[in-house]
């Protein structure tokens, strides 16, 4: 497929997707979410790619969130908007099988801040910065995923305000995983990858999947679908196998 809205990319197991808008902040347009959707789906097919990097173009923003030109154009035509297909797609990004790495490499606003809530890690540099914009023109999410991440106190004021968030807090609250130098922020998110690739992807996908299918469940819940899971569909490498590289190195004793 090609791509006008994004980059993509796929190097050693790690699959990399740039928002490539820059002139307007890499906001979201349908053509976007869609080619996003597209490339995710190629990448989560596509057995050689074990962790995905999503980052923008440019120093400015990861995104500025959705395209209000063209939301604004579709009222005017009385064009139906495309909520359930954006819907769709942010759902998409969160479940997605493999996981997701965000190089937050500037502002995250908006739906921009929805997409790089909805990502397994968070990578920020002193660009970084999100804010929950919903409540300030009459709309509402991230009620779903944000409470995910930083808990419920962090999610509510941050919903709630719609304020701006800096890097230095997002790290402190957990929004980011990680906060490096700007001219380190893609290095470190294609270390994360790096390392997350070289581990079994049928147990990394699976733990992944483990972690979503609890969310609600109580905690012993938790822990007997983990048990079912692995009698079954995960069941656990043979040790011979698993551990080939321990036992090469220090033989087997009786």
């Amino acid at each position: 497929m090609d791509y006008e809205n994004i980059l993509v990319e796929v190097s050693d197991g790690v699959g990399v997707i740039t928002l490539d808008r820059p002139r307007v902040l890499n906001a979201l347009n349908g053509a976007l979410y869609e080619e996003l959707d597209a490339a995710l789906t190629s990448m989560e097919q596509d057995d050689d790619v074990r962790a995905i990097i999503l980052t923008g173009s440019g120093k400015r923003a990861f995104s500025a969130g959705g395209d209000i030109h063209e939301m604004a154009r579709q009222a005017r035509d009385g064009a139906p908007t495309p909520a359930r297909d954006r819907e769709r797609h942010a759902w998409h990004i969160a479940s997605c099988t493999k996981p997701t790495v965000g190089a937050i490499n500037g502002l995250a606003y908006g739906g921009g801040a929805v997409m790089a809530a909805s990502l397994d890690i968070r990578i920020g540099c002193e660009n970084t910065s999100f804010r929950f914009l919903a409540v300030s023109y009459g709309r509402v999410n991230s009620t779903w995923n944000l409470p995910m991440q930083v808990g419920w106190p962090a999610a509510k004021e941050l919903l709630f305000t719609a304020r701006v968030v800096e890097a230095e807090e997002a790290y402190r609250i957990g929004l980011l995983n990680h906060l490096v130098p700007s001219d380190r922020l893609m290095e470190k998110a294609l270390e994360t990858a790096a390392l997350i690739a070289s581990n079994d992807p049928r147990m990394v996908q699976g733990a992944k999947e483990l972690m979503l299918k609890g969310v609600g469940s109580d905690w012993e819940e938790m822990h007997r679908n983990e048990t079912e899971t692995r009698a079954g569909k995960l069941a656990p490498t043979p040790v011979g196998v698993g551990f080939k590289d321990f036992l090469d190195r220090k033989g087997a004793r009786q």
